[in-house]
């Protein structure tokens, strides 16, 4: 069994809970252990680091200082999240920022987004001998939103403009993936309250690429990307004036299907669209 650090976020323990069950389900069948930080607090996203700096600052300082004391490298299922442990790390192993002392952070853990860390050759390998149902019937596209790979001073991504780690995961589920130009663009996040129009457009463009490729679903590692994309194609529907109905995935259900969990209708069945049908799951 291999151990990793691992840092939920606030919303993977409760609205994106599917999420989280189909995370926990993988890393069992994987045989990857998720020793959940202790003690661990809010990020910051999305809005902390624009209100007061020093402040987000130490919310990031005290959770890797919580991390680094576990000794164990951290994985990061939230792109959000990932962003600000990622922006707190070069504050506080370049910048030299000192306003939180008494959570000091030495740069002695990597921090890894989950779909980046799974999609290693290590981990790839051992779940494609887990698959025994590939879904080689579903058309998708990948889509990674614009956290998890931008800017890359920040998060490292060697392809920050064109990410391939999903498309790595889907392709082992068997997975019909398709090329498109949207896949690091950005589905409008928390302007589904201030701006939701500004939100409509962002997704409806969305839609309409991924529908142009032929996809059938969207395939996704981000719960914000995946709660802007799944709550809101009603109200686009109407807005636009064409019916949109594409099941958004979390890559993680996907490995979960192609591997015949039985949890995977439960975790799906919580999504507004419907995936199961596409991915041929029993509901």
């Amino acid at each position: 069994m291999s151990q990793v650090s691992y840092y939920p976020g606030c919303s993977l323990h409760a609205t994106a809970r599917d999420y989280q069950e189909s995370i926990d389900g993988v890393a069992a069948l994987l045989g990857l252990e998720l020793k959940e930080v202790e003690d661990w607090n809010c990020c910051g996203a999305t809005a902390a680091h624009s209100i007061n700096h020093d402040l987000s600052l130490g919310l990031v300082a005290r959770n890797l200082h919580l991390a680094e004391k576990a000794g164990l490298d951290l994985v990061v299922p939230c792109a959000l999240c990932f962003h600000e442990l990622k922006m707190g790390e070069k504050a506080l192993t370049r910048d030299g920022w000192s306003k939180a002392p008494q959570f000091p952070f030495e740069g002695r853990i990597k921090i890894w987004d989950l779909l980046t860390f799974l999609a290693q050759d290590e981990w790839l390998e051992k779940f494609k001998a887990k698959v025994v149902k590939p879904l080689t019937d579903l058309k998708a596209v990948c889509y990674y939103g614009c956290q998890v790979a931008r800017p890359p001073a920040v998060t490292g991504h060697p392809a920050p403009e064109n990410p391939l780690e999903m498309e790595k995961v889907a392709e082992a589920c068997g997975v019909q993936v398709l090329d498109w130009s949207h896949k690091t663009d950005c589905c409008g996040a928390s302007h589904s309250i201030p701006r939701p129009d500004l939100l409509h457009k962002l997704v409806g463009d969305l839609y309409d690429r991924a529908l142009e490729t032929g996809a059938r679903a969207v395939i996704v590692s981000c719960q914000m990307c995946q709660a802007n994309l799944d709550m809101y194609q009603t109200e686009i529907s109407q807005a636009r004036g064409r019916e949109y109905s594409l099941p958004i995935i979390y890559f993680t259900e996907l490995m979960g299907a192609a591997a015949g969990l039985k949890e995977t209708r439960t975790w799906m069945g919580r999504h507004f669209v419907d995936p199961r049908p596409v991915v041929g799951v029993a509901s």
